[in-house]
């Protein structure tokens, strides 16, 4: 199966680059290119692509805008986006998590590791390693959210074992070393983040980690003095 891919980034020349690159891996193509968030928003919707390589600074709506829009319309609930900034600041992380982003990259990444990348959003997991994503997570909610904080009684509708499974997850954990803690398969594992995700509408680990730490299930550590 072809991984879908379209280019939001408004200088031309990266994205002839990153077309060539995507465009020579057998299992990914590049369907779209724009140069604006307006433009990538569209294009999406044209496409129906399965990622977004999207750049944050782009004129008229720029990429963690377009991000929010992608990601709350749910007629693109199958499309990831992957933030590829030269800007590689903690605030754009944060925003970008916050705007619904699958994964963060600089665009200085290796193309072996950029074409990864798109492979591991277009699955559905985040793109960061589980201790990154964990270490990210605990210091974006660290900071002040003007969003009301989400309700524990959200987390009703899972069961223990479910609830047990997204804690781990939240610990940075993979589906193998969740396996070996629950004394579990890794299909089994793999079975109960997945139920998690459609219960509670996540649309991938990141996001599942987010949930964790918004409802309270499990706290950050506190700051090193």
């Amino acid at each position: 199966m072809t991984i879908r891919v379209v280019l939001a980034d408004d200088q031309t020349l990266i994205r002839a680059g990153f077309r060539a690159l995507i465009d020579s891996a057998a299992d990914l193509s590049v369907v779209g290119e724009a140069a604006t968030g307006a433009e990538a928003i569209e294009r999406v919707r044209d496409t129906g692509a399965d990622v977004v390589l999207m750049d944050i600074r782009m004129p008229g709506m720029d990429g963690l805008d377009a991000t929010r829009q992608i990601t709350a319309d749910e007629s693109l609930a199958g499309t990831r986006v992957l933030i590829l900034t030269t800007f590689e600041v903690d605030e754009y992380v944060f925003q970008a998590l916050r705007a619904g982003a699958s994964g963060f990259l600089g665009k200085g990444v290796e193309p072996a590791e950029l074409l990864a990348a798109i492979r591991t959003i277009a699955a559905g997991e985040a793109l960061l390693s589980p201790k990154a994503v964990r270490g990210l997570i605990a210091r974006f909610l660290a900071e002040p959210d003007p969003e009301p904080r989400t309700a524990p009684a959200v987390l009703r509708v899972l069961t223990e074992r479910e609830r047990e499974v997204l804690s781990l997850v939240a610990a940075g954990l993979s589906n193998e070393q969740i396996a070996q803690r629950l004394v579990v398969s890794p299909l089994t594992a793999k079975t109960h983040v997945n139920r998690a995700m459609a219960k509670l509408g996540a649309r991938d680990r990141a996001q599942l980690v987010v949930i964790a730490y918004q409802t309270g299930l499990v706290r950050a550590d506190p700051p090193v003095q």
